[in-house]
C-alpha cells in the first residue's frame, strides 16, 4: 500500500495521514492479521497489571494513577489500530517495526506496577519508542516529512509530559501524567492534522477484539485473586457469577450482533465523518468501556480471595461501579449508532450501583449474584421486547 501527501484543509485523528486507495466499495475486505492478535497479548497483560495495581490501591489517588496510565497507553495503542488499518502488516519490514512496539508495549506494562514509585522513567522512555515507532512506520510508508511532523508533533507532546513525569513523584508526576492525558481530548478538537481514509471493516472488528480481551482479564482475575484460597462452594458460586456477568457484558457490545449493524453504519458515513465518529465512539467511548471492564476486574479479584466475607467499601464500589460505567457508556456508543433499546440499560446500571450494601453488608457471592440478576432482567426484557431486525431506532 502506498501513501500520499495530505490536503491542508484536512482533519484526523492521532495524526494518521491518508492512504491513496482505490474507492472503498471496490476494496475486498480487510481483516485483523494475526501478528495484530499476537500485539494484543501483550495489551492483555497490560490490563491485567493495571488491574493489579488498582487492587492493592483503591483509593481515590490509586484510582487517578490507573486512570491516566490506561489513558496515556491506549491513546498509543489505539494509534497503532489506525496504523495497522492504513498500513496492514503484510511486508516483513511493517512486521518487524510492529514487533519492536510489542516489546516497548511489553516493558510499559512491566513498569505499571511501579511507576509511581520510582518506575515511571521506564515506562517514559518506552512511551518514546512507542511513538518514535509509530512515527517511524509512516516514514518508511514514503510520507512526506510535513505530514509526518504533523502527525508526530502532539503524540511528542505528550510523551515529554509522560517522560518528565517519569523522573518525578508524588503530586507533581500525576499533575503532568494528567495533562498529557487531557491533551488527548483536547489534540482531536484543536489540531489540524491529516486525514486518514478509515477502512470500517478492519476498525470495527480490531476494537470488538480488544474488548474481548479485555474481558479475558476479568476472567484471569478470577482465577488470580483466589491465591491459596480453597476450591469450596462459595468460590465456585463467586467464579461462575462472575463469568456470568462477563457474559452480561459481552451480549451488551455484540448481542443481536450490534457490532455488524456498527460497521456498517461507519462504513456508510463520509470519510471526515467517519474520523470523527471513530475518536469520539471508538477511542473516547472505548476507554470508558476498558476502564469499566478493569474496575470489575479489580473488584471481582478482591471477591474471590474472601468469597464468603463481605467486602470492603471500595472493593463493592469497584465491582459496581465498573459494570454501571460500562452499561452508561455502552448505551452511548448504540445511541450513536441509532441502535435501541437503551432506557433498559441506564437503569440496569441504577440497579447495579445499588448493589453495593449487599457487598458490603452480606457478601461477594450476594454483590455478584444481584448484578447478574439484574443484567439476565435487562437483557431479558430486550430480548422480549426486540424490533425487527430492519429497525436501527433507539427509545
Amino acid at each position: 500500500m502506498t501513501v500520499s501527501p495530505v490536503s491542508p484543509d484536512a482533519h484526523g485523528v492521532h495524526g494518521a495521514p491518508e492512504a491513496r486507495e482505490p474507492h472503498e466499495a471496490a476494496e475486498p475486505a480487510l481483516k485483523v492479521a494475526p501478528l495484530e492478535l499476537f500485539l494484543d497479548l501483550v495489551f492483555v497483560f497490560t490490563i491485567t497489571q493495571l488491574t493489579g495495581r488498582l487492587v492493592h490501591h483503591l483509593t481515590p489517588d490509586g484510582f487517578a494513577q490507573v486512570l491516566v496510565m490506561l489513558g496515556v497507553i491506549w491513546w498509543m495503542y489505539d494509534a497503532f489500530i489506525w496504523l495497522t488499518n492504513a498500513m496492514p502488516p503484510h511486508t516483513h519490514g511493517r512486521r518487524g517495526l510492529l514487533m519492536l512496539a510489542m516489546g516497548a508495549f511489553l516493558v510499559i506494562a512491566l513498569s505499571v506496577p511501579h511507576a509511581f514509585e520510582g518506575g515511571g522513567a521506564a515506562f517514559g522512555w518506552a512511551y518514546l519508542l512507542v511513538v518514535a515507532l509509530h512515527t517511524g512506520m509512516f516514514i518508511a510508508a514514503g510520507v512526506t516529512p510535513v505530514a509526518v511532523l504533523r502527525m508526530g508533533a502532539s503524540n511528542l507532546v505528550v510523551t515529554a509530559l509522560v517522560v518528565v513525569g517519569g523522573y518525578l513523584a508524588g503530586t507533581v508526576q500525576l499533575v503532568l501524567w494528567v495533562a498529557a492525558f487531557a491533551m488527548q481530548f483536547v489534540t482531536p478538537k484543536v489540531d489540524r492534522l491529516p486525514e486518514f481514509r478509515l477502512r470500517a471493516d478492519h476498525f470495527v472488528e480490531r476494537h470488538g477484539l480488544i474488548v474481548i480481551i479485555a474481558f479475558g482479564e476479568s476472567v484471569i482475575a478470577i482465577g488470580a485473586g483466589t491465591g491459596t484460597t480453597g476450591l469450596g462452594p462459595e468460590l465456585i458460586a463467586v467464579a461462575l457469577l462472575s463469568l456470568a456477568a462477563c457474559v452480561g457484558l459481552w451480549w451488551a457490545y455484540f448481542g443481536h450482533d450490534d457490532d455488524a449493524r456498527a460497521e456498517h453504519h461507519m462504513a456508510a458515513l463520509p470519510s471526515a465523518d467517519r474520523n470523527r465518529a471513530a475518536v469520539t465512539v471508538y477511542y473516547l467511548g472505548h476507554f470508558g468501556l476498558l476502564l469499566g471492564v478493569l474496575l470489575f476486574a479489580a473488584g471481582v479479584k478482591s471477591a474471590a480471595a474472601h468469597p464468603g466475607a463481605a467486602m470492603t467499601g471500595p472493593q463493592a464500589c469497584a465491582l459496581a461501579g465498573g459494570i454501571a460505567l460500562y452499561l452508561v457508556v455502552n448505551t452511548a456508543v448504540r445511541r450513536f449508532f441509532d441502535l435501541g433499546p437503551n432506557l433498559p440499560r441506564l437503569l440496569g446500571a441504577a440497579a447495579v450501583a445499588a448493589t453495593v450494601p449487599l457487598g458490603t453488608e452480606v457478601s461477594a457471592p450476594a454483590q455478584v449474584g444481584a448484578v447478574v440478576a439484574v443484567l439476565a432482567a435487562v437483557f431479558g426484557h430486550e430480548a422480549a421486547c426486540r424490533r425487527p431486525m430492519g429497525d436501527f431506532g433507539h427509545d
